[in-house]
């Protein structure tokens, strides 16, 4: 196997020009990947589609996601790091290129079935990016104190804070230019990042192994396994109420059905999920000093993590019976919600960060693609899960059962958490 690329600190500049590299295609992939998510939804509502069909839109994109992390990790460690980023770029504009194409004179199957489609291709651009930039931390990041914990909260924390500027700009493209000019735009631009990076992507990141086998894929830890389950239900308790349930229950509250109607419920919308996504980013790239983890050890990191996720659990507990008793919507019934999603984005931000920590501390250098690709696919079944529940809940329950269904899916990730070792004490999975 080749050698780790330099270290940042107090090794040659290309380590940190490497991770400033990563990091940025990261930022410019992401943007797009927020708006096309915006895009998609909030087009599609105002054709007629239901909750269920909506959420149909994004099955593919996590079935995507979920084959492509299982595989990304051997690709990454046969063909290298910048092979697999640059191809998770140049896919991305692929997809919006084809997404440009949609005519909407077709039927809704046929749409359906082409959005579920090019949707896929971007899960797999996505997950490719995510894998290899993720990857690329625990190479390049400083062994020093909380070095590990720091950048990669940095790397997360900006790639969700720029996600959520992706929301409102799909929000606003949408309203602006409309469905195929946004599409289009957005290649174009994210074209040219990916030639400049192309360009300027200094060397450091390994080439790849030969000799990696795709078995090597699965982990024999138990601590990656045991991690990798709670992440399935972590992000599941988000997308439950994120992907569908909240956006239309806000629809249905802010728009009363005129074309200035929509448009402003369209720019309200993606207002607050981008707030949301931001506060998260912002919350995750902070959490190494709100937990004070430059004087903790990994251990007591690990016990921090078990402690947050069960306060995690409150809050859609909290909101889901509040929604069922006041069912008559209101204003200050709307203003509850959005500030009690949002404290649920700060905690959750910092459950997912020390998530993010723990995948990287608990593995190796040799193994690093091949368990952050199986952790990431973890991560796309929870998204999975969570996107299909969303249009089903609202679509039976509302949005109570939407959350409601959020706090009882925290309550498992808890149960994964909970059986967590130190590092050393991990004991191989049977």
């Amino acid at each position: 196997m080749t050698s780790p690329g330099p270290k940042p600190e107090g090794g040659p500049p290309s380590g940190l020009r490497a991770y400033a590299a990563v990091t940025a295609s990261y930022w410019a992939f992401m943007l797009t990947d927020g708006a096309l998510r915006m895009l998609v939804l909030l087009h599609f509502h105002t054709l007629g589609f239901s909750p269920v069909q909506l959420a149909y839109l994004f099955v593919l994109y996590e079935v995507a996601g979920m084959a492509t992390n299982l595989s990304a990790g051997w690709i990454a460690a046969r063909f290298g790091l910048t092979t697999t980023l640059y191809a998770g770029l140049g896919l991305q504009v692929a997809a919006l290129v084809a997404l440009a194409q949609l005519d909407p004179n077709w039927q809704i199957a046929a749409s359906v079935a082409f959005v579920m489609a090019v949707q896929g291709l971007s899960g797999v651009a996505k997950d490719l990016a995510k894998m290899a930039s993720k990857s690329a931390v625990k190479l390049l990041a400083p062994k020093e104190g909380d070095g590990l914990f720091r950048w990669v909260a940095v790397l997360t924390g900006s790639k969700n804070a720029v996600k959520g500027v992706g929301f409102l700009l799909g929000a606003g493209l949408l309203a602006v230019a409309g469905f195929t000019w946004a599409t289009l735009g957005m290649a174009a631009v994210l074209a040219v990042i990916l030639a400049a990076v192309l360009v300027s992507m200094p060397a450091g990141l390994p080439r790849g192994r030969k000799g990696a086998k795709f078995s090597e894929v699965f982990s024999k830890s138990a601590n990656i396994n045991w991690l990798s389950a709670a992440r399935v239900f972590l992000f599941g308790a988000r997308d439950v109420w994120f992907v569908v349930g909240i956006p239309i229950y806000f629809y249905a509250v802010l728009s009363d059905g005129s074309t200035e109607g929509n448009r402003t419920a369209f720019f309200m919308i993606g207002t607050f999920m981008a707030v949301w996504t931001i506060l998260y980013g912002t919350v995750q790239g902070a959490a190494p000093r709100i937990l004070r983890a430059a004087s903790r050890t990994d251990a007591q990191i690990l016990a921090l993590a078990k402690r947050w996720i069960g306060l995690l659990a409150i809050v859609p507990a909290f909101l889901a019976g509040l929604v069922w008793l006041v069912s008559e919507p209101s204003n200050a019934l709307t203003v509850t919600i959005v500030l009690g999603l949002l404290v649920f984005g700060g905690i959750f931000a910092v459950n997912s960060a020390l998530h993010s920590f723990l995948i990287l501390s608990f593995t190796d250098a040799r193994r690093v693609t091949m368990d952050v690709g199986f952790y990431y696919m973890a991560n796309a079944a929870g998204r999975l899960v969570g996107t299909v529940l969303s249009g089903f809940t609202y679509q039976v329950g509302g949005l109570p059962l939407c959350l409601g269904t959020a706090a009882a899916m925290i309550g498992i990730s808890w149960l994964g958490t909970s059986q967590l070792k130190a590092p050393g004490n991990d004991k191989a999975a049977a």
